[in-house]
């Protein structure tokens, strides 16, 4: 059952002062307007606060679309300020894994790898996780015991109210992740910081290692136990997953290879009893919540109660066009499709199609049942970016039940699928990469069995010694993560997102492919966040 805790802020109403009083240094352009003094007025409120924090990854608003969204100042609430959308965007459509047809705004510079520091959808992806830090930065400065005291919270509810600090300050450090990942470098504040007075510093990539590093270190003890969270909240063993991931990319971040930390905290997480769901695609099916044997973490969307157009909804509605029924929902948006790079990296049958029976994984590559369907030739060629019919459509995510009962929206408009942030698949894969790249905490032997795991699912032959290399775990991601957020993330670490090493249709607008300027492996910091606060700097090369 999915997290009540979770799904009162779509009711809650919580509208904080604080993310008004702060907006203007920040540029966020919030649109609330309550103090914290009625927010916080009792237990009640800071259970809808701690909603809101988790809320703001699936959420827009507090009540739905189109309906006080939590960023305005001209940004589209469905497609430029919801988290996993833009997180999705940013993550995906600059690689081979996605491309859109649709030429809103500058949407194709995204795949295009040629966006600059004005693009809009950049904007939003800045403000969403320093707004979501800025509201756990005031749970954080509202629940300290003088300030529970002061509002008659005792007993249990106080100690369940300090209990919920470490899981907002794991909030916190997710987002920002989010933000040393995709930017390089972000706005900082803290609880410690006040409201309102002062002009935000900006932290550089490695300095937010470390921050984020010692802040989930630091709440390991204040956690719950690995497994035991109720599900949509953290425990020990999402800050284990989180601290897993940073390692392997910790030669990119810091320039310092942490491969044994990798390892260290991946097999924490591995050892915490978790285990793989038989059925690759039921993890992306409505009632994914059933799945907390291999989903460690991942971000409620509800269609009832959750209702957002950039959460999982975009994933269902933006794949399908004349299809959509097969994806669970009332209408497709003829949006969102892969190349064929990404297509070759499945095992072909004998007439040069994807073999689904080599690897079941193959599919969500679904190429029928839309207006003018074409040979599967023209399909994989992707000749016209504009043409939805065109390039491999995936259908990954679907909103229907395995177990067949009713979704919560009758409209299927909105989406019940849970979005995973983390899986144990990945940890495998972490494990294995950072023994091949020279960890000496794990051993190859080990890091096979763990991949071999993944591919027998898959129904995909196993891996013999010789095929364990970096190339091959590349591609195993790949394979089994892919429209999960990792691959823009993953071919930096490999240099390959903006080299002329691997090509894909349409990587630098051109139809065969082409390198592009290496400042890419970074977004741009927003012009406007900069015009608003000259302590940001602008990327090199923007």
């Amino acid at each position: 059952m999915k997290s009540k805790i979770i799904l009162k802020v779509i009711v809650a109403g919580v509208a904080l002062f604080m993310a008004t009083s702060c907006a203007k240094n920040l540029d966020l352009f919030p649109q609330n307007d309550l103090t914290a003094n009625k927010a916080y007025s009792n237990a009640e409120g800071y259970k809808q606060v701690l909603a809101k924090a988790y809320g703001g990854l699936s959420v827009t608003g507090n009540k739905g679309p189109s309906d006080l969204p939590d960023i305005g100042g001209g940004l589209d609430e469905g497609s430029q300020v919801a988290f996993i959308r833009m997180f999705f965007n940013c993550q995906e459509l600059p690689t081979d894994e996605a491309i859109v047809a649709w030429n809103d705004q500058t949407i194709h510079d995204f795949h295009d790898l040629k966006w600059t520091s004005s693009d809009p959808f950049i904007k939003g992806i800045y403000a969403r996780p320093i707004y979501n830090i800025t509201l756990i930065n005031e749970y954080l400065r509202e629940s300290t015991d003088a300030k529970l005291a002061g509002r008659g919270i005792t007993g249990t509810a106080a100690a369940e109210i300090k209990t919920s600090r470490a899981e907002v300050r794991f909030l916190r450090a997710f987002n920002y992740w989010v933000m040393m990942d995709i930017f390089g470098k972000s706005t900082f504040i803290t609880e410690a910081d006040g409201i309102g007075t002062f002009l935000p510093r900006e932290i550089s990539r490695d300095s937010l290692f470390n921050y984020i590093e010692k802040e989930l270190k630091a709440i390991d003890s204040e956690l719950a136990p690995a497994k035991t969270a109720e599900y949509g909240r953290v425990d020990q063993s999402a800050e284990w997953a989180l601290l897993a991931r940073i390692y392997l990319n910790a030669s990119v971040y810091t320039g310092t290879a942490r491969n044994d930390d990798a390892i260290t905290y991946a097999k924490k997480v591995i050892d915490a009893g978790y285990s793989l769901q038989s059925g690759y695609f039921k993890l992306f099916m409505a009632d994914n919540d059933k799945f907390t044997n291999e989903i460690i973490w991942a971000v409620n969307c509800d269609g009832l109660r959750g209702q957002a157009y950039g959460n999982t909804t975009f994933f269902v509605h933006a794949a399908s066009g004349d299809d959509h029924d097969d994806y669970g929902v009332g209408g497709g948006w003829n949006g969102y499709r892969a190349t064929k790079a990404f297509g070759d990296k499945f095992p072909k049958d004998g007439a040069g199609s994807i073999d689904k029976v080599a690897d079941q994984r193959g599919q969500a590559f679904y190429t029928s049942k839309y207006s003018g369907t074409p040979a599967q030739a023209v399909i994989a060629t992707l000749a016209d970016v504009g043409n939805f019919a065109t390039g491999y459509h995936i259908k990954k995510y679907v909103n229907i039940r395995t177990d067949g009962g009713a979704v919560s929206d009758p409209t299927k408009t909105y989406a019940d699928i849970d979005f995973p942030i983390f899986r144990l698949s990945e940890m495998y894969l972490i494990y294995a990469e950072a023994v091949l790249r020279g960890g000496t905490t794990g051993d190859l032997a080990t890091a096979r069995t763990y991949v071999n795991l993944i591919r027998a699912r898959a129904g995909a032959n196993a891996f013999s010694a010789s095929d364990m290399t970096l190339q091959n775990i590349l591609d195993e991601r790949a394979r089994e993560l892919f429209w999960e957020g990792h691959r823009r993330t993953d071919l930096i670490r490999y240099n390959q997102l903006t080299t002329a090493t691997y090509l894909w249709p349409w990587k630098g607008g051109i139809a065969s492919g082409t390198a592009v300027d290496s400042k890419y492996n970074l977004f741009a910091i927003p012009a406007a966040n900069i015009s608003a606060n000259p302590n940001l700097t602008q990327n090199p090369g923007y």
